[in-house]
């Protein structure tokens, strides 16, 4: 006999693990389906910045997401081996896995999981049946599919991936340890690349637990020997990259694995369908070099959870014009639109070449130095202010008694 729930999200990643938490609370009939209990480790979002922190908090997620992961309070912002600016800022570094781990925590108990792998999902307008490999088969009225970057069952539906941009950056991850000390002064460090010809857009170094935690924003074709290099011999292949970074952050090592993972940007085509809602990389991915991914995800989920999956369910069927209220929706679309702009502009930033490119990389560094400076000067004639208004209550004289 076959389960039925009102909604099945498919795939138990960020996307799905928030949807759940967020319509569980709802109090709403709601199945998960992921085939992996604990979710496996992946190389996809390791830090939070605060933008992604707030969105957290607006989700009410924050509580189940931030005690897990490591908080990082200042972040240094440098360039060929100089520091341009020192500033506060509310920054979380979490690997992915314990990141959907901490999530899931959070589902209700009222939201079954079912672990599967689905392999086909038949739509229409009033229900949806999805079914799983082993001949398990659940209905529902609505599917929420967030599977990721999985196409399979995409293209079953007849679901396009209309690519924009075929490997469009690569991201680089490994863990950093100081050489001469206990630990590196600062808690994060942007480090932008030194020269456009290396094709980089920056280095960022965050705490993540116990570990000084790296990911390398590149733009390289896969068969490029330095993506090679900086596998076997990490070390070497950074110092040639950024020849000036020892200078700022002394002597270091790279430890453990080097993970490289490819991005191609693409987004979802014919996927208005009745039964049937994408978000996240289900509909559309994001640079990593950008940051904007994860927004992207949290801000897929808020919309569809707390505006739009409350107003489908109050009227009945599901058609493909109702569900494009989502799709639809001024949040969405500009944080859509944002994170596409966001791609490009950074990668034509960083790759800019000639006069007007080494111009516009020293204008930044500039710029971010006359930010730092102004911010240091405040802050000194902060604690002035403060000394001297010390200096004057000691001084003032005690009032007579009476």
């Amino acid at each position: 006999m076959a389960q039925s729930a009102d909604i099945v999200i498919v795939g138990g990643g960020l996307a799905g693990a928030s949807a759940a938490v967020m319509l569980g609370r709802a109090d709403l009939d709601v199945m998960l389906i992921d085939p992996y209990d604990p979710p496996r480790p992946d190389f996809r979002c390791e830090k939070l910045d605060p933008s992604q922190v707030r969105l957290l908090r607006r989700m009410g997620l924050a509580g189940l997401v931030l005690p897990a992961a490591t908080h990082n309070r200042e972040l240094w912002v440098a360039r060929l081996g100089r520091l341009a600016d020192k500033m506060a800022i509310d920054q979380y570094g979490i690997l992915y896995q314990p990141l959907v781990r901490a999530v899931r925590q959070g589902i209700p108990p009222r939201v079954r999981c079912l672990r599967g792998t689905v392999a086909a999902i038949a739509l229409s307008e009033d229900e949806q049946t999805v079914s799983l490999v082993d001949g398990e088969v659940v209905t529902a009225r609505l599917v929420v599919l967030a599977n990721g970057l999985n196409r399979a069952l995409r293209s079953s539906l007849g679901i396009e991936c209309r690519t924009i941009s075929a490997n469009h950056s690569i991201t680089i991850g490994f863990d950093v340890v100081p050489r001469s000390s206990a630990r590196f002064p600062f808690d994060s460090l942007t480090y932008y690349g030194e020269r456009p010809q290396d094709r980089t857009a920056y280095l960022t170094l965050f705490r993540l637990g116990t570990v000084m935690r790296a990911n390398l924003m590149t733009y390289r074709d896969m068969d490029d020997p330095w993506l090679k290099a900086i596998r076997e011999e990490p070390e070497a292949a950074l110092a040639s990259l950024m020849p000036r970074l020892g200078r700022l952050i002394g002597p270091y090592a790279i430890q453990g694995p080097v993970r490289v993972r490819p991005a191609d940007l693409y987004v979802a085509a014919n996927f208005e369908q009745p039964g049937l809602v994408l978000v996240g990389d289900a509909f559309a991915t994001s640079c990593p070099a950008a940051g904007t991914g994860t927004n992207k995800v949290l801000s897929d989920v808020e919309r569809l959870c707390a505006v739009h999956v409350p107003r489908w369910m109050e009227t009945p069927g599901m058609s493909a014009g109702k569900l494009a209220s989502f799709y639809a929706d001024p949040e969405k679309r500009a944080t859509d639109l944002y994170s596409s702009r966001a791609a490009f502009a950074l990668k034509a930033r960083s790759l800019a070449d000639g006069p007007l490119g080494y111009a516009g990389g020293y204008s930044r560094y500039l710029g971010r130095l006359a930010k730092g400076t102004a911010r240091r000067w405040l802050r000194r004639l902060a604690a002035l202010s403060q000394q001297a208004s010390r200096l004057s209550w000691r001084r003032r004289p005690a009032r007579a008694e009476r």
